[in-house]
């Protein structure tokens, strides 16, 4: 008896254990009208999320974006497109993106309104990964992959197409 209360004594004392920072509940204009909610996303799969400029040289990654939402989406995985004029690469209003969008890729993934992903102005979902993982947008077409819990997986750079072996080796990975 005298073990058992020393015992469970000793280990009320521990620190409880390091919970990794997962994302908090983020909600994004949708393009459309109306919300998407991340939290909403990430109860059916992992999520890529990809700032995103109509204007970019890697705008043509916008195929590859579609690409893997036909492959995977079944399976859980949502491609979010966020449309961002921090590197003034985008057009001038979310109408304007939308019509390109469908217009040039057939594109059917959900999109955000125009958002800030850098800066003092940054969307908190950008905030929370430049805060809590030291992830920063460098350019258009920045690559983030969360899973289920919310939390970080990988990050991607902008040459990094949506389609590579390593990014559909991560989401393949976290599917069922």
């Amino acid at each position: 008896m005298f073990l058992r209360v020393l015992f469970i004594a000793a280990f009320c004392h521990l620190a409880p254990p390091a919970i990794a920072a997962s994302a908090p509940v983020i909600v994004f204009d949708s393009i459309d009208g109306g919300e998407i909610r991340l939290d909403h996303l990430r109860a059916r799969g992992p999520v890529l999320v990809v700032n995103t400029a109509s204007l970019c040289g890697f705008t043509p990654q916008y195929d590859d974006l579609q690409d893997l939402s036909d492959r995977y989406a079944a399976q859980g995985l949502t491609v979010l497109a966020v449309p961002s004029d921090d590197f003034r690469q985008e057009l001038d209003d979310a109408r304007a993106v939308r019509d390109f969008c469908a217009t040039n890729f057939d594109l059917t993934i959900p999109m955000t309104t125009i958002t800030h992903v850098t800066g003092s102005e940054a969307h908190p979902f950008y905030r929370w990964l430049a805060e809590e993982h030291q992830v920063v947008p460098g350019w258009n077409f920045h690559k983030v992959l969360i899973d289920r819990e919310g939390e970080l997986v990988a990050s991607w750079a902008s040459p990094v197409r949506p389609t590579d072996r390593a990014i559909v080796g991560r989401i393949e990975a976290l599917l069922p």
